[in-house]
């Protein structure tokens, strides 16, 4: 199981056995039930997780009660709050598993001992969290400019393989649109090919 997170932690440097395997030691394995919740709203990130096998969801519920969907993680993903795990302050957001789960997590704690013990993972998870910041600026733009029909796109380059694993109101929660709207996009697509 360690294997997988291995690689995702050598897709932009390079390990020996042994930072492989002080890598490894420090990581928890995880199951998670379909959902069941590995955060809640209010609680305190206590860890960074790395998705081995399932699917969660983020998201946030705002003061009328609407879900709001931020992201979806899939395998070979990292999923949780940074701004809370890294602050200590509480999470404005909630991530329950869609699927049974199975995880490698690391509290920040374990994760300074690794970043000290193997310096060069730094420059991996500073890739990472750039990449994720890119990601978020560019959904923020495509919410505030796109169509829906762009939206639903862009979801799809996004999650290739994911839509038949969705319920469609998690999806339309997703893109900010109703069921509805999502069933119409899909048919003014099927129409056209």
């Amino acid at each position: 199981m360690y294997e997988e997170l291995i690689k995702n932690l050598t897709r932009f440097i390079s390990l020996t056995e042994e930072e492989a395997e002080l890598a490894s030691s420090l990581f928890s394995y995880r199951k998670f039930r379909k959902h069941q919740f590995m955060l809640q709203e209010g609680d305190v990130a206590r860890h960074e997780t790395f998705i081995l096998k399932g699917l969660t969801r983020t998201y946030e519920i705002d003061a009328k009660g609407q879900e709001h969907v931020v992201q979806f993680g899939i395998e070979d993903w990292w999923v949780g709050d940074l701004y809370s795990f890294l602050s200590g302050q509480a999470s404005r957001y909630s991530i329950d598993c869609l699927e049974d789960t199975e995880v490698l997590q690391i509290t920040r704690e374990q994760q300074e001992i690794l970043f000290q013990e193997v310096p060069k993972l730094e420059r991996h998870f500073r890739i990472i969290i750039q990449n994720a910041y890119v990601a978020a600026i560019s959904r923020v733009a495509s919410t505030l400019a796109k169509s829906a029909s762009e939206r639903y796109h862009d979801f799809i380059e996004t999650y290739p393989h994911i839509e038949q694993r969705l319920p469609n109101h998690q999806i339309a929660s997703y893109l900010g649109i109703t069921p509805q709207s999502l069933s119409r996009i899909r048919a003014r697509l099927a129409a056209s090919r």
